[in-house]
């Protein structure tokens, strides 16, 4: 059994669990498949917006896709949410992405 199948078989238990989604997703954009990793990013953060690590990652994902208003709009409402969650280190590696993105 291979890492997404055994990833798969963990969020069939607990089909909310936002680690184990992420690291699917995480996983999914191993294997090249955005589209699944996507999906995934955007769920965990519509049911979770404090799940930090997942904007960094969906971000760059359009980044990757050329969508650059769309990485933006995600490393902002990261940079907010690391800001109210008190995520200093958060902060500085979305806003270091962010802008260099922007300028």
């Amino acid at each position: 059994m291979n890492r997404i199948e055994k990833l798969q078989d963990f969020l069939k238990q607990d089909p909310h669990d936002s680690f184990v989604q992420h690291a699917l997703a995480l996983e999914y954009v191993k294997a090249g498949d955005d589209s699944l990793a996507q999906q995934l990013f955007e769920e965990i953060l519509v049911r979770e917006p404090g799940y930090i690590g997942s904007y960094y990652h969906l971000a760059k994902l359009f980044e990757r896709k050329g969508d650059m208003e769309s990485a933006t709009k995600w490393y902002e409402k990261g940079m907010e949410q690391a800001r109210i969650a008190g995520e200093n280190h958060a902060y500085n590696e979305l806003r270091s992405a962010y802008e260099e993105l922007t300028f």
